[in-house]
């Protein structure tokens, strides 16, 4: 008898998953917290003339015991009363990424970490892509992994940024190469302890074994000790010390190491992006292609025409000698810092947003000597000002509005200064998602030029 499978969450990923489920003649069913959601939007958007049921708004156990599997999407978390009650019922859940995993035809990489995600993984794709043409780009940097194993092929390859929320329900999951890039505070609301959140992430190689390669950062103490016990084998990176085993940067340069004998890989100066945090994606990319078999002259090549992702530090314009940067996608204080320490000159920088429970102290350290104005928005703005006061960091304004922000960045920037979009903080509550809130500040810095 075939499975019936219980989608929840109507959003993007969730609709991809009905597709997939579609073309493969499942049987499934879609769950959605919203109970005026329409019915008609979603069933057109999965692209369907057949009838397919909803449960909106709640769930009764009698109605949930008729499923075989639920398929979650990642923006729903498991302390839900919906997850409760499926897990409470015995329903294996799986992720979308999970889902999609067991159809695709080809070879998988995986990407995690809290920071660098989507520019390895980029750039992983471009250097695959180069080397094998059928590959495919997917997760949260592109589309859903199920609105694409459809296009796998055996012989292909993957390349899969994967976030926490994804990993706390994979089972079967396993990469040929997976990388965890850091481990930095992110998402506690959700994940409640670093601890716990960390465990997340390692989780990508739970079933990888000695034919396959996780990819770590040495310079993460946690990352540094689960090389010891990963179960795949390890390939380090490192932008602090020099490797006997991996690749390591020092003196402008990247070199790849074995067995204590280091080969120069390439001058950092050949390349087009900027930052130490820049170098260590890009090592991180050649780490994982190298163990996925891409010989170093595609993987040189590709790295050395790769251009910076979209709202990852990008640069806008230059106005009345000031630059513009956008680092929308700079949604932690981790991330926040490496943008603050990647700009050239003093800087006038906004932030703020939907509050994760972070803590900003570290953050706001940075700020002396290198900010000169900070301009706050959103939930968290009282929360960051107050670390600001901590810190003794006193040239700080509150704006109404992202729009407002940027006036003020305008009139407060001097000639040879940077203005900065980097809120360490997520994009809800004001924007639909980071990429609204960096298109909008490129639209406003663009204005009146």
């Amino acid at each position: 008898m075939s499975e019936k499978y219980l989608i929840v969450g109507a959003g993007r990923s969730g609709v991809c998953s009905a597709q997939l489920l579609q073309s493969l003649g499942k049987s499934y069913a879609i769950f959605d917290g919203n109970e005026q959601l329409d019915k008609d939007t979603v069933l057109s958007k999965i692209g369907t003339d057949k009838e397919v049921a909803f449960i909106l708004g709640d769930a009764s156990e009698g109605e949930l015991s008729g499923f075989d599997i639920c398929v979650v999407s990642p923006g729903v978390s498991l302390e839900t009363d919906i997850m409760k009650k499926v897990i409470a019922c015995g329903i294996p859940v799986w992720s979308e990424i999970e889902l999609a995993y067991i159809y695709d035809k080809g070879q998988v990489i995986g990407i995690t970490g809290t920071n660098g995600k989507t520019t390895t993984t980029s750039l992983t794709y471009e250097i695959v892509k180069a080397y094998n043409e059928n590959t495919l780009l997917v997760g949260n940097i592109e589309i859903p992994y199920t609105g694409r194993v459809g296009d796998s092929v055996k012989g292909g390859a993957t390349v899969a940024e994967i976030s926490s929320f994804q990993l706390e329900t994979m089972l079967t999951f396993r990469p040929k190469v997976s990388a965890v890039l850091n481990i930095t505070p992110d998402h506690l609301d959700r994940h409640k302890t670093m601890e716990n959140y960390g465990d997340i992430k390692k989780s990508i190689a739970k079933n990888q074994t000695k034919d396959d390669y996780c990819v770590l950062n040495y310079d993460d103490a946690v990352l540094r000790e689960f090389g010891n016990t990963c179960s795949a084998r390890v390939v380090f990176f490192s932008s602090r010390e020099r490797l006997d085993n991996g690749l390591y940067y020092e003196n402008g340069s990247i070199y790849v190491a074995k067995d204590g004998v280091s080969e120069h890989f390439l001058c950092v100066d050949e390349v087009k992006l900027v930052g130490v945090h820049n170098y260590e994606n890009i090592m991180a990319a050649i780490a994982i292609t190298m163990s996925f078999g891409v010989p170093y002259t595609i993987i040189k090549e590709t790295v050395k025409n790769f251009v910076a992702v979209e709202h990852r530090i990008e640069y806008v314009e230059t106005l009345n000698g000031v630059r513009y940067y956008n680092d929308s996608k700079g949604t932690n204080t981790d991330a926040a810092i490496k943008a603050i320490d990647a700009m050239p000159s003093k800087t006038v920088l906004i932030a703020g947003g939907y509050d994760k429970n972070s803590e900003y102290d570290e953050w706001v350290s940075r700020f002396p000597g290198k900010v000169r104005k900070l301009v706050l928005i959103g939930q968290t703005r009282e929360k960051i000002a107050a670390a600001c006061d901590r810190a003794g960091f006193c040239d700080y304004v509150f704006a109404g509005d992202l729009a407002e922000a940027v006036e003020i960045c305008k009139k407060e920037a001097l000639p040879g200064d940077c203005c900065l979009l980097s809120p360490a903080c997520a994009s809800w509550g004001m924007f639909k998602n980071y990429q609204q809130r960096g298109d909008m500040f490129k639209a406003l810095v663009r204005t009146g030029k």
